[in-house]
């Protein structure tokens, strides 16, 4: 397949797209692509996961299995991916037959903390004081200004696993020994007033759209909630948070659905923390609140499509839902959620991931909550919040 088509072609509905990956991000994009007149191959090697249920057809295998690609490769012309951790040289072994939207060599970039940090740096977009870490010597030859930091696993980290606070040198040689002194990176931390992403999509054309952007909350290292509002965030702050999304993207040859997390400091500086490779849970609440979802432009772009319009219809909150909210919080007696008190609550939508198995701290679905009115939509969301047992977050 020659390079023009790989880039270009246009991929019409009806037609078959690929996924790697068979997790929640993928079931919404399986959705999303299907209502749209495509059919979806999912690639994933468990029984029963997610995307797979509710794809037209799925490969079981590993993400690596060379022949299990191969058959993936056979039935599309076009793949993408639902998380990070997809190893970079399946995506290079499958480019030699399809489009893959993120190519390889992003891939390898946001995938390694190392990496992406040095990556960030050199596009002239602040990140937070920090040194790599190869060996217990890196740790203890590290500045005082470093601490008190967080040491984080270069690679697979996710919802805070593979991260540890550190105050002090002995702190973070002990995180890097349960770490099983992997290659990490040391990261100040710094006065934060605000987590917030960038939520976009880039075409092979070089379209750009952006999302707006969400002011998020995280418990435990998993993301709470995501809250969307004019006004809530600093025009100037959210240019410039737009502008080094998009210098990042392009920066990496990006080709997909991409978030951009940074930090707002107490000063209003702004400091880039991690990318993520694919559509993002905080870009959740675009599935009830913007022209487009998330998923919606993951598949126009690997269909060749032009991307969707993307401006707010109205104030979003996103709440996740964790397998906790199926145990009362005192007895720790197992019950169905009562959704049917959630979903009385005008302007709450439900989206549930299929996951059969309800555990604590499992991402089971999340709630969007819009309305036209903020404060109505805030003040539904703490009843979602109540009703839900979600962290009072709000």
């Amino acid at each position: 397949m020659n390079n023009t088509v790989l880039t270009s072609a246009v991929v019409y509905p009806g037609q078959w797209l690929g996924m790697l990956g068979g997790g929640q991000l993928g079931r919404m994009f399986c959705h999303a692509a299907q209502s749209m007149g495509y059919k979806v191959v999912v690639l994933d090697p468990a029984q029963d996961s997610p995307a797979g249920t509710v794809a037209e057809k799925q490969v079981y295998a590993a993400y690596d299995d060379v022949k299990g690609l191969d058959e993936l490769a056979a039935l599309t012309r076009v793949v993408t991916t639902e998380f990070e951790n997809v190893p970079a040289a399946s995506l290079k072994q499958l480019s030699g037959n399809c489009r893959v939207s993120p190519g390889a060599a992003a891939v390898a970039v946001v995938q390694d903390r190392i990496a992406e940090k040095a990556f960030i740096a050199a596009q002239g977009i602040p990140v937070a004081p920090y040194a790599e870490v190869r060996s217990a010597a890196d740790l203890e030859n590290a500045g005082q200004h470093l601490f008190p930091g967080i040491l984080k696993a270069a690679r697979l980290g996710y919802d805070g696993k593979g991260q540890a606070r550190v105050a002090n040198v002995q702190e973070a040689l002990a995180a890097f020994e349960s770490f099983g002194k992997v290659p990490c990176v040391l990261e100040a931390m710094l006065p934060l007033k605000e987590e917030i992403s960038v939520v976009m999509a880039r075409g092979f054309n070089g379209e750009v759209a952006v999302f707006p952007i969400g002011q998020n909350t995280h418990v435990n290292g998993i993301l709470a909630t995501t809250v969307v509002n004019p006004g809530l965030i600093p025009e100037n702050i959210q240019q410039q948070a737009k502008q080094a999304a998009i210098k990042i993207a392009e920066g990496l040859n990006y080709f997909g659905v991409l978030c951009i997390e940074f930090f707002i400091l107490d000063d209003n500086s702004l400091v880039a923390n991690e990318v993520a490779p694919r559509p993002h849970n905080s870009g959740h609440y675009t599935m009830n609140a913007c022209a487009s979802s998330q998923f919606e432009q993951q598949v126009r772009v690997m269909a060749g499509m032009p991307l969707g319009a993307t401006q707010l219809r109205a104030p979003a909150i996103m709440l996740n839902i964790l397998g906790d909210s199926w145990f009362h919080p005192e007895t720790g007696a197992f019950a169905e959620p009562a959704w049917d008190k959630v979903l009385a609550l005008p302007g709450v939508s439900l989206h549930l991931y299929g996951k059969s198995d309800a555990r604590k701290g499992r991402k089971m679905g999340h709630v969007n909550v819009v309305h036209e009115n903020f404060d109505t939509a805030l003040a539904h969301a703490r009843k979602v919040s109540e009703i839900l047992n979600l962290s009072q977050v709000l």
